[in-house]
């Protein structure tokens, strides 16, 4: 099967496109296996566990992001530099088992995938 990589790139609410990323995510994962989930820029805040969405009267979906390994998914990206442009730390991201790593390894990653779709 060819190789698909999911970037997460915008903040987990204000648009549904996080909530729609990881619900084609979750789609393809359960035909695909050879799937790279990568969160970058304000994506990394779909992972941060410190969300109040019910303060704007939306659904808390961050912990959704767990089924992903439920269904054999093993490749997930986060990128340092957004933690650090955000001032966050990586003890806070521990959901997924993710590699943090530098802009420039995710590139290369992502260069190595079949398709790639951002949200």
């Amino acid at each position: 099967m060819k190789s698909v990589a999911f970037v997460f790139s915008h903040m987990p609410y204000g648009t549904s496109s996080g909530l729609e990323g990881l619900n084609a995510a979750l789609a393809v994962g359960r035909l695909n296996k050879n799937l790279g989930i990568f969160f970058i820029g304000d994506g990394i805040l779909q992972l941060y566990p410190d969300q109040h969405p019910e303060i704007i009267l939306n659904r808390h979906y961050y912990s959704t992001f767990y089924v992903l390994k439920l269904y054999g998914i093993k490749k997930y990206y986060l990128c340092f530099d957004s933690l650090v442009e955000r001032g966050l730390s990586v003890k806070e991201f521990h959901l997924l088992d993710v590699n943090i790593v530098d802009s420039k390894t995710i590139k290369k990653q992502l260069v190595s995938y079949d398709h790639v779709l951002t949200f």
